[in-house]
Parts: structure tokens; C-alpha cells; sequence
């Protein structure tokens, strides 16, 4: 997933840029804190900050709406593993853009409708999102336009979880089944919230 040559890295605050296999081991082996606050605006174009979800399991998903790849096999993972959670589930599933410029709250709206009425999309400006993907540790670059499809963005494609207290708990890699998602939540959401 290393940037080939003619990708154009995205500039990360705060850090230098980082490989893709840099960032992957950084999550794979739990190296550096993952996650944190955020303030983004939401597919109604509502600010929305990281507090608000409290008491709920997050599935964070980077992606962007004009993926034709593995977010919209993900995302619908993600949708079938909330359905069979049920309404109580207490799993709130996050959609973060990586491609803010086109990815503007309408069209995350449209986006969003098509996968579940439950999945939040957010957005913000180009050092918001630059940020928010930094403290998940994702790796994300955009190519260079092509002649007849425009630029695309390869990018990690984790499901990120966050416990009811804030805090980073795992991922689920690419491909992860709904049915492995629901069992392995099922113990977190079901265990009593910590005071």
C-alpha cells in the first residue's frame, strides 16, 4: 500500500509523512496512542465533536464517497453487523472523509443514506480531516489526475473501534465479515459501563 511514485502524500500536522507500512505497524503493534478528540461537521452539515458519542462503541471508518474499491464493501459490513446488533446495539458507525473537497455534506448525506440510517458521515476542511486521520494513524495520498477518471486516493482501510469511554480498543482489518464484527462487539457492548 506504499505510495508509488507520482502519489502525492497529503501533508500530516504535527508529523512528518509516513509510509503506509510505517503507519500499519504502528497499529498493528499498538505502538503510539491511536485516536483522540475531534470537532467535524456531520452529513447535515452540524458540528459534531468525539464527547458526543459517549457511552456508545464507535466503528470508525476513513474513507471517501467516490471509492469504487473496498469502502463500500466495508461500510456495508459495518451496516449489516449494526442491523444484527439491533436498535440498543450501542454501536454508533462513523463514516470520516479523506477527500473533504468533494466530499461536501451533501453529498456525504446522499452517501450516507445509501448504507445505513444510522451511519454518521463527517467532513471538515483539509487540515481538520489531515489531523483527525493523523491521530488514527492513517495513511492516505492522492494520484495524480488520470486522463479519463480523474485522481483517486489509495488509502488504509480500517475499521477503527472505540470504547464507550473515548479510547481506542482495535481495528478490524479490511474485509472483516459482519458476523466476526457482532461477535467480537457483542462482550463490549453488553458489558455494564464503566464509572
Amino acid at each position: 500500500m506504499a505510495a508509488a511514485a507520482g502519489w502525492l502524500l497529503w501533508p500530516q500536522p504535527e508529523s512528518p509523512q509516513r509510509s503506509s507500512a510505517e503507519l500499519m505497524d504502528v497499529v498493528m503493534w499498538n505502538k503510539e496512542p491511536i485516536g483522540g478528540p475531534f470537532t467535524l461537521i456531520d452529513h447535515d452539515a452540524r458540528p459534531r465533536t468525539d464527547t458526543e458519542f459517549r457511552g456508545q462503541v464507535l466503528l470508525v471508518y476513513f474513507g471517501f464517497t467516490f471509492c469504487s474499491d473496498i469502502c463500500p464493501i466495508d461500510l456495508q459490513s459495518i451496516a449489516q453487523a449494526v442491523d444484527r446488533l439491533g436498535p440498543d446495539g450501542g454501536v454508533q458507525p462513523l463514516f470520516i472523509t479523506i477527500d473533504p473537497e468533494k466530499d461536501t455534506p451533501p453529498q456525504l448525506k446522499a452517501y450516507v443514506a445509501l448504507i445505513h440510517p444510522r451511519l454518521i458521515g463527517l467532513t471538515g476542511d483539509r487540515r481538520q480531516i489531515s489531523k483527525v486521520a493523523s491521530d488514527y494513524r492513517v495513511f492516505y495520498a492522492k494520484s495524480e489526475p488520470q486522463k479519463k477518471g480523474g485522481s483517486s486516493i489509495d488509502h488504509m482501510s480500517l475499521v477503527y473501534v472505540v470504547g464507550r469511554d473515548g479510547k481506542y480498543v482495535g481495528f478490524f482489518p479490511p474485509g472483516t465479515s459482519a458476523d466476526r464484527i457482532v461477535d467480537t462487539l457483542r462482550p463490549l457492548v453488553s458489558a455494564p459501563p464503566q464509572t
